[in-house]
């Protein structure tokens, strides 16, 4: 099902915060760490119904800057099930034909994660049929910090005229400067916050904030959501 919609807009970037693996967890008396393994399953079944959607691009937020704060057990259990995500999804995602990248500040990531990274990042840099970018310590006010120093350095340098700098200026130095911004961000668990993400890319995207949990997020829901940006009148400030 190709989404197209009659309002003159195309949805091509769907950004997702998905929340509520641990209180899945917990409502069927299990620890957070198997919601979170149940959530990274779901992810593949998102991604694979990304292009009969005419999804181009997919941004899921995976672990945040705050995430730190939760117990080291289940930070340590985060961390290892993103390296047996990758070892497990490397493969179909290269046969899919899926593009992946990360965003997000790699320097606190121990470096055995951030090979992998790098590793599936190069096995995927010529697919095109999905482009999916993960969020890992990534925080939106972190990634304005930093590309505001990059950007400061430049200025320095004399490579960038002060004079120059707009609007369209910074986002060159954003994690995600080779993307398009989000048409849709969708939240799950019924948490109605954005919690720290894309908030310079998503300031006119439309925000859907759905009560099911991320582990419950079907591919069919996804559709639904995905056809009811299409029926949406987009103003960007304006008026019709």
């Amino acid at each position: 099902m190709l989404v197209r919609n009659t309002k003159n807009n195309i949805l091509d970037h769907v950004a997702i915060i998905m929340d509520g693996n641990g209180r899945w967890a917990q409502n069927k008396g299990r620890p957070r760490l198997f919601g979170h393994q149940s959530g990274a399953r779901r992810v593949r079944e998102i991604v694979e119904s990304c292009p009969d959607l005419g999804i181009k691009y997919l941004t899921i937020f995976a672990f945040s800057t705050e995430n730190w704060k939760r117990t080291q057990l289940e930070v340590s259990g985060l961390m290892k099930l993103f390296k047996r995500y990758i070892y497990k999804e490397t493969q179909p995602l290269v046969e899919a034909g899926v593009r992946v990248r990360f965003i997000g500040d790699r320097l606190r990531l121990e470096p055995s994660l951030v090979n992998l990274m790098d590793q599936l990042e190069e096995l995927t840099e010529n697919n095109s049929a999905v482009n999916l970018t993960i969020a890992i310590n990534y925080g939106a006010r972190d990634e304005v910090t930093r590309a505001a120093k990059r950007m400061a350095k430049d200025v320095l340098s004399g490579d960038l005229n002060v004079e120059s700098i707009n609007e369209e200026t910074l986002p060159k130095y954003l994690d995600t400067h080779v993307l398009p911004d989000p048409g849709l961000v969708i939240r799950t668990s019924g948490e109605a916050r954005i919690s720290n993400f894309l908030l310079w890319q998503s300031a006119y995207a439309e925000y859907e904030f759905i009560d099911t949990l991320w582990p419950d997020f079907t591919k069919e829901i996804f559709a639904s959501l995905v056809s009811e940006f299409g029926s949406r009148e987009r103003r960007f400030g304006g008026v019709v």
